[in-house]
């Protein structure tokens, strides 16, 4: 209803009861059953509640009553409609307000005065008298008035709106319940607080929560929660600031911590630092934890507001200044950050150190968000330094029953946190040369080392639980083996080996989104184990268990699954160096073999790009030495065949369902080489052989050539990586010097290999170096004729530009149509290389790069090239066909017996099989008599053009032969005659 119709002096209260009466007739003769009734009702609704918020209390006092009644019997809150229930709420509480005369509470708490001029303007001298005659005015008034009934009614629906299922509902509700408190008696406004605080019990859901955090808000910023009451509600807020409930895979709360946060923010506005100085510790310490520790960025960002709020207007929070720098709107935005450092700077204050603990391992080890309690054990490794005595004596034995307690999660994040805290304790024993076992109790050391075999025992290493037990024992396994822990010949050991084992033979067993946290896990143990348990002496390993790791680990390579040979690759990778002394040679005897391309028994793409990083991996630990045994080091005798294996995956293009696989062996195999390399340059240069350096550069060029733009760049950060450096230097560079002048040192950090327009012009420089030319040619061929337009365009405007350098050098062309030819020749069969190519050389003949050739009759590189391309017209791939069609319309500009044999082959391919093929033919054809109007005779070129134009390609072959037949007569093409195939009898 219009505001003017309510202020008007003419209106008639007529007029306003007809409106009343049609809206209460509306609302009792509709329902939420149809979006009209719907419609009509919101309608209603609205229009009551602006009569009741703009009108006077005079003229609509009388009539709300008998709304009140109409909307009790409606029964609104319960309705599914979540706009009705809020109009609902609004409405009754504007009729609440109705009931009340309007009035401000004079028993409310007031903080001073809003304006900062009027707090300074007060005068300091005011009378003990005129303090208290407020109040005696305050009594009088609340004695003489009195509450109407109807008014018990709208509190009652307004506390039922707190617990509503909708937000906006709640929020409405809670500031009605703040706008009534403050017209009711001091007594009945505190009967309303009690009210509000039934809320937070753990019988009610997280709605009742929210909305009674909600109503808090609403009270204690308008002065309604006396701080008598403070004793009750701050205990409710610091629950509320930590409320999570959990759900199935999920959980709830981030609504009510966050309102939470809002009650903090308003207390701050609201209070005296006198009135919440009892209560700061809690809030303080209850703040920084969810704004370090809440798995909801809002919730952190509002708790690090009102903790900033308190810290400014209340100036009584420990350490407040210092803090809100630190973990700020923006710093708690990055949950790694909260976790990990953070909570580390406010742990070094006294004040919150124990109270972040406690709540990491009451509330967050065993979170059901895996990345939360993987956070939290590390964040407590953080902090064990700002408390070791109480980790030691307090936290680690009550974390030690929860590491085989029945909560799946708990003790995930148990054993978790037992394991980060005691490698934590042993770093710090490490300052006073003291050893673990001297910070903790024995019975705590016993604990540790029942662990696994009290899961064992319960078979809580199969199934679901399994994915989660074997990755973290395998994480207590490496730091207790950091720690020194004093198990060596104790029979834990071989129970740690066997899960070891065990797990890297059922990895195929596991879901797909944990396998490589639980390699990772695994191979960090095995490398930990090892290293602190398999020496018989210092360097030198147990000839027994070395045997038996290195022989299992070498027969896995072998395993019919593929994520055992994963596993088994990466096992042999992780072995210090003394379980590799002369067992060196077996080791990349039986990774090379698992680095082959081609497996008869399956591709194992994920195995062999393990197997080259462990080749690295190992041949690192070993170290070179020149002279040394192939057993022991790499050397002159096993460094050519380290190279070989690993530069034969630099050719490594294995596709399937998944897309260009055979991408991750290639990554992995140049940064191999480049980790080999400049071992080997640092260490034994005179066996890095000038034929493995020009192999390897030339490997790089040709990737960093390539069509996708994350492998390129990784070519090509390794490629000037190899190029320029300088300790160690690598020696047998090709072309060094023009290398260097065309990569200056600044472009190793201002060169985005990720950008096609910035990369290709750079390596296209390549071309003109004669012993890059052919790989980089053979990495651009698959860029100019592929498929992202962005990559083939800068990359062929590259190729162009370098072209149209060397186009009146016609020793540099006829070399550089030599090298293409070589790249045709050599991947003749090789579709991802032949179809690309053909799309590339007929940009090439459309863009003239060849017009010196055409100059001569016959010219070789015309005759090969045709004759290379005939090599494709029998092949059943369209794609090529069509490419093949587009390079003779190109060759056609070619002079001599060449042109006749291209216009032969196009007519052939007029009576092609395939209709589409016929029509794509007819169609280029066409186009070139266009272009080249000068290779045919102008007497026939109309009639020539006239046919292709208006014939029917795709109709039966018959018909499309007398046309293609007449075509050659006219072109003095001799008629091509079909094969006939003798049967056996004829040709015996």
């Amino acid at each position: 209803m219009d505001k003017r119709f309510m202020t008007r002096p003419d209106v008639k209260q007529k007029r306003l009861g007809d409106f009343l009466d049609w809206s209460l007739t509306t609302i009792s003769q509709t329902d939420d059953k149809s979006m009209r009734d719907i419609i009509v009702l919101d309608g209603a609704l609205q229009s009551l509640a602006k009569l009741f918020k703009h009108g006077k209390r005079d003229d609509l006092l009388q009539y709300a009553p008998t709304i009140m009644q109409c909307l009790e019997k409606k029964h609104l809150s319960e309705s599914n409609q979540a706009m009705l229930r809020k109009l609902g709420v609004k409405l009754i509480q504007r009729l609440g307000l109705t009931f009340l005369k309007p009035r401000l509470a004079a028993w409310r708490y007031q903080r001073g005065n809003r304006s900062l001029a009027a707090n300074l303007s007060m005068s300091q001298s005011t009378t003990g008298a005129a303090a208290v005659t407020p109040e005696v005015e305050t009594q009088e008034l609340e004695q003489d008035y009195d509450i109407p009934e109807e008014v018990e009614t709208v509190i009652e629906y307004l506390l039922g709106g707190l617990k509503d299922k909708e937000t906006i509902v709640r929020w409405s509700a809670a500031k009605g319940i703040g706008r009534v408190t403050g017209r009711l008696p001091k007594e009945l406004a505190d009967e309303v607080v009690g009210s509000v605080l039934d809320c937070f019990s753990f019988q009610e859901t997280d709605n009742a929560w929210h909305g009674g955090c909600l109503a808090l808000a609403e009270l204690g910023r308008r002065g309604l929660l006396v701080p008598s009451r403070l004793t009750d509600v701050v205990p409710l807020i610091v629950k509320s600031l930590t409320y999570e409930e959990k759900r199935g895979a999920c959980s709830v709360g981030s609504n009510v911590r966050d309102a939470a946060c809002y009650v903090c923010w308003s207390f701050a506005r609201a209070y005296e630092p006198k009135e919440l100085e009892p209560f700061v510790s809690q809030l303080a310490s209850t703040l920084l934890i969810t704004a370090v520790f809440d798995r909801n960025v809002n919730c952190r960002r509002a708790a690090s507001a009102a903790f900033q709020e308190n810290v400014g207007r209340q100036g009584t929070f420990p350490h407040g200044i210092d803090i809100v720098t630190t973990a700020d709107y923006y710093a708690v935005g990055n949950l790694n950050n909260c976790y990990l450092n953070i909570s580390v700077y406010i742990a070094s204050f006294p004040e919150y150190t124990k109270a972040m603990i406690d709540h990491l391992i009451s509330m967050k080890i065993n979170h059901w968000d895996g990345v939360i309690r993987e956070l939290s054990t590390k964040a407590l490794h953080n902090l064990t330094p700002q408390a070791p005595d109480y980790m030691a004596t307090t936290v680690l034995p009550q974390l030690l029953p929860m590491a085989v307690g029945i909560d799946l999660h708990g003790r995930h994040g148990a054993i978790l946190a037992c394991a980060e805290i005691t490698h934590a304790l042993y770093k710090l024993g490490l300052q006073t040369n003291r050893s673990v076992v001297d910070t903790i109790s024995p019975e705590c050391v016993d604990a540790l080392k029942n662990i696994h075999q009290m899961l064992h025992d319960r078979k809580q290493y199969r199934g679901f639980g399994g994915e989660l037990m074997r990755p973290a024992v395998c994480g207590l396994i490496e730091k207790l083996s950091l720690s020194k822990m004093p198990f060596k010949n104790d029979p834990v050991i071989t129970g740690w080996q066997w899960l070891i084992d065990d797990t890297i033979k059922t990895l195929h067993l596991v879901s797909s989104g944990v396998k490589d946290a639980i390699a990772v896990a695994v191979v960090s143990a095995l490398s930990a184990l090892c290293e602190e348990y398999y020496q018989a002496q210092p360097g030198q390993a147990e000839s027994q268990i070395q045997d038996v790791l290195v022989t299992q680990y070498i027969e896995g390579l072998k395993s019919p699954q593929m994520l055992t040979r994963c596993g088994s690759a990466l096992a042999l990778g992780c072995l210090p160096r003394f379980m590799i002394h002369s067992k060196l040679k077996q080791i990349l005897e039986g990774l090379q073999q698992m680095c082959a391309v081609s497996q008869e028994e399956g591709s194992f793409t994920e195995a062999r790009k393990d197997a080259v990083r462990a080749i690295a991996q190992v041949c690192v630990k070993a170290g070179v030495c020149a002279d040394s045994s192939p057993d022991s080091a790499l050397c002159s005798d096993n460094v050519t065949e380290v190279y070989g294996a690993l530069l034969n995956c630099m050719n490594d293009y294995t596709t399937d369902s998944r897309g260009d696989v055979g991408a991750w062996v290639r990554e992995a195999a140049m940064t191999s080489l480049m980790d080999v390399t400049l071992l080997v340059a640092s260490s034994a240069p005179e066996i890095l052989l000038p034929d493995l350096v020009k192999s390897m550069m030339c490997c790089m060029a040709q990737q960093a050539a390539e069509k996708i733009d994350r492998y390129r760049a990784h070519a090509g950060y390794i490629f000037l990586s190899l190029l320029h450096s300088t300790d160690p230097a690598v020696l047998h560079i090709p072309h060094r010097e023009e290398l260097l002048s065309i990569f200056p040192v600044e472009t190793t950090t201002t060169l985005n290999w990720k950008s096609p327009s910035q990369a290709f012009l750079y390596i296209t420089q390549l071309l003109g170096l004669p012993q890059y030319q052919y790989h980089t040619l053979l990495g651009l061929t698959v860029s100019v004729g592929g498929i992202t337009e962005s990559t083939v365009h800068f990359s062929s405007q590259s190729l162009f530009d370098y072209l149209r350098k060397i186009q009146e050098d016609s020793d540099a062309l006829t070399q550089f149509g030599d090298t293409l030819l070589n790249v045709f020749r050599n991947n003749l069969r090789n579709d991802r290389v032949s179809i690309p190519f053909l799309k590339m050389l007929n940009q090439m003949l459309a863009n003239s790069c060849f017009e010196i050739f055409t100059t001569q009759e016959n010219h070789p590189f015309c005759v090969d090239l045709l004759a290379l391309i005939k090599e494709f017209k029998k092949t059943k791939d369209i794609s090529k066909l069509r490419a093949c069609v587009a390079v003779f319309c190109g060759l056609i500009q070619f002079q001599g017996e060449v042109r006749k044999k291209v216009l032969s082959q196009l007519l052939m391919l007029l009576c092609h099989s395939f209709p589409v093929i016929r029509k794509t033919t007819a169609s280029q054809m066409y186009e070139m008599m266009l272009t080249y109007d000068d290779v045919i005779d102008p007497e026939v070129l109309d009639d020539v053009m006239t046919l292709l134009s208006d014939t029917n390609w795709e109709s039966d072959i018959a018909t499309v032969r007398t046309h293609r037949n007449q075509l050659c007569d006219w072109l003095g093409v001799p008629r091509p005659q079909a094969i006939t195939k003798q049967s056996p009898a004829q040709v015996s």
